[in-house]
């Protein structure tokens, strides 16, 4: 993808109501010491948690996993002094899945598993304003702006929505899933109790009865002060070691990855944002995982396990010990950050979050008539998609 050289512009000053907000594309990797620290307190301030959009983990991902320089980090600031309101990696898509079709895009990789901007509180219209009209009058800017996955009916979901009628369109929902979210009132204990039916809670304590004839169980959690490159080691052996190994996409399977995952838990280190957990047998992991905390909710970002222990199921033994989490005061809600319909975590949360890839179209009437025919097209297809499946449905041997 090639990057229209007026993507590089710093700044942009836009007027809303008289007042001056100013939009600049920054370079994350020579941020001033204000700036960095405006990003941070934004994170604190926003109105939806995202660590992925965080400085810790978006900084590093920009430099390591955009070799290409493909993302632009789109900063909005209520004037040229004022606080900054919202922080977007943006890029510029030559193709909108096969077709030919430039338009602007919220950046992501393959372990960014939340679209969110970081925006705070009570200014996502506007944010969402300022965004699309800075788009409206880039020279660069095409047909539309795509923003992956949202969390549905969030204060930024219904904010684009609202500001998309007030422009005189519709966002677009594209796609939509739902996965897995731990969000109870309820205790550890109880919530176990009543997510894992009873003959599978007898089997899983069976299975942790036979693990502790084989050596030392114990359950572990980082604590803050101790070494993290121990840890980061681990995990990266344990999950290598894998089907992700076989396949060529574990973290360690390729060095920018690894970089970023190595830097990224040292930045949620310092951050205060990491919860990283262990199942031991005899001082060797046979299960971990990674969770980010940024309340009010929690991010579990990884997991990996022994498979040449599967018969005891480590994975579903750590999750039970997870579950303290409800117990945490500060935390509301964690989001599995997993596939849809993941076998073992939707078997232990019973609850779901459903997020929402948006289209909103630019305003030239030349990318609205582009849009319109888009999204003509993408209905007709999944209405088709829809079609084909409930008559394969229907022509299955029962």
């Amino acid at each position: 993808m090639t990057v229209h050289p007026a993507f590089s512009v710093d700044s942009a000053a836009i007027p809303v109501d008289g007042a001056p907000l100013t939009v600049r594309i920054v370079d994350p990797l020579s941020l001033s010491g204000d700036l960095a620290a405006a990003w941070d307190r934004l994170a604190d301030e926003a109105s939806e948690p995202n660590p992925f959009a965080e400085r810790w983990c978006l900084q590093s991902a920009l430099h390591l996993l955009d070799p290409g320089r493909h993302a632009r980090l789109v900063l909005v600031r209520d004037g040229s002094d004022g606080p900054v309101i919202g922080i977007m990696p943006v890029a510029l898509a030559a193709h909108y899945g096969r077709m030919p079709l430039r338009h602007v895009t919220g950046w992501a990789h393959p372990n960014h598993f939340h679209g969110a901007p970081l925006v705070r509180a009570g200014f996502e219209s506007l944010f969402w304003s300022i965004l699309l009209g800075w788009c409206d009058a880039a020279p660069w800017a095409r047909t539309l702006v795509h923003v992956p996955r949202l969390t549905e009916d969030g204060p930024l979901h219904r904010a684009l929505v609202d500001v998309a009628r007030v422009r005189g369109a519709e966002a677009e929902v594209v796609h939509r899933e739902e996965r897995a979210l731990l969000e109870s009132a309820l205790s550890p204990e109880d919530y176990w109790d009543e997510a894992v039916r009873a003959k599978k809670r007898k089997e899983l304590r069976r299975q942790a009865n036979r693990l502790a004839e084989q050596g030392v169980v114990r359950f572990r959690r980082w604590q803050a002060g101790e070494a993290i490159d121990p840890w980061i080691d681990a995990f990266l052996d344990l999950e290598g070691r894998g089907w992700k190994g076989r396949a060529g996409s574990a973290l360690a399977s390729h060095g920018d990855t690894e970089a970023w995952f190595r830097a990224i838990l040292t930045g949620a280190v310092e951050a205060g944002r990491l919860d990283m957990r262990a199942l031991d047998l005899d001082d060797r992991p046979l299960a971990m995982l990674v969770n980010f905390l940024c309340p009010p909710g929690g991010f579990s970002f990884k997991t990996a396990f022994d498979e040449d222990h599967a018969r005891f199921s480590p994975g579903v033994l750590l999750q039970q010990a997870n579950l303290d989490l409800l117990a945490d005061p500060q935390i509301g809600w964690v989001d599995s950050c997993a596939a849809p319909g993941h076998p073992m975590i939707d078997s232990v949360w019973r609850e779901r979050r459903a997020l929402v890839w948006i289209n909103v179209p630019l305003s030239a009437p030349s990318d609205r008539l582009r849009f319109a025919l888009l999204t003509r097209a993408e209905r007709f297809w999944r209405r088709w998609k829809g079609a084909a499946a409930t008559e394969n449905e229907l022509e299955s041997p029962s």
